[in-house]
């Protein structure tokens, strides 16, 4: 049964703990990554790597728990998805725990820096920033990320068309970021936007696998069907010599500094 929803209905309400469960494994397969620079902002300024403690919230299969990391950040990846939370790729500086954004269960304090990568518009915001602010020390810092399709590029603009019709235009294709509340909060200050740009390559089945990589995209019946026809038309087109396409994001950093 589709879900019922109009162009005002929060997004936390529609069922955002259990609504990625079955797209695990597409979600690990066929997710984009982020710039490097994009991490490269959220660090600056911020104590040595090796010293920081971070909580990446609503970190799904933990793309970007791994790139934090990575650069040698302790992370508390806070997932409420078993499904995603198991399918994740294990890596020695990553400590998975089951939490929401709105009550992560972790101590009063105890982190230097709280990450919402492709997340922050399915959580119910003034609780959630509530709770960042919580579990940061004194000025710690909240980075919230957004993958923005970039609609002037001709593929992802056409795919981003053809994920809208299937999903009967729900809601989360044209709220996908909603950084409206971290402008108002009174939690945190310094607010301040940093632009980025990404290419994802894809091939057919990464293609198609990027799709239904999305909670609102159907996998079954007549509107399943014409997305697939729809993205292997897409493909056929404008692949290049070595079999790829390109989806195009520009990844919105927006960082800001806890009050005291």
């Amino acid at each position: 049964m589709s879900e019922i929803h109009t162009d005002k209905t929060p997004l936390h309400t529609l069922n955002p703990l259990n609504r990625f469960s079955d797209r695990a494994e597409n979600y690990v397969k066929h997710r984009p990554s982020y710039p490097d620079a994009a991490i490269d902002i959220i660090l600056e300024g911020l104590s040595p790597t090796s010293q920081l403690k971070a909580a990446d919230i609503g970190a799904g299969t933990g793309i970007s728990s791994r790139l934090l990391a990575e650069r040698g950040v302790n992370i508390i990846a806070t997932e409420p998805n078993t499904a995603m939370r198991e399918a994740a790729k294990i890596h020695p500086l990553v400590e998975w725990r089951d939490g929401t954004a709105e009550a992560t269960k972790l101590p009063d304090k105890s982190v230097d820096l709280v990450t919402c990568f492709q997340a922050f518009h399915w959580f119910n915001p003034e609780p959630s920033l509530w709770e960042f602010h919580r579990i940061l020390k004194p000025s710690g810092r909240l980075a919230v990320v957004w993958n923005n399709r970039d609609k002037d590029d001709e593929l992802t603009a056409e795919y981003s068309r053809i994920v809208r019709a299937a999903s009967n235009n729900h809601p989360a294709e044209s709220r996908m970021q909603s950084v409206e509340p971290l402008l108002v909060t009174s939690h945190f200050i310094n607010i301040r936007e940093y632009t980025f740009t990404y290419r994802h390559e894809l091939d057919l089945a990464g293609l198609i696998g990027r799709a239904m990589s999305s909670s609102y995209v159907p996998h079954e019946g007549a509107a399943y069907n014409q997305v697939i026809t729809d993205l292997q038309d897409l493909y056929q087109q404008l692949h290049n010599q070595q079999g790829f396409v390109y989806m195009v994001y520009r990844t919105s950093v927006y960082l800001g500094d806890a009050i005291n």
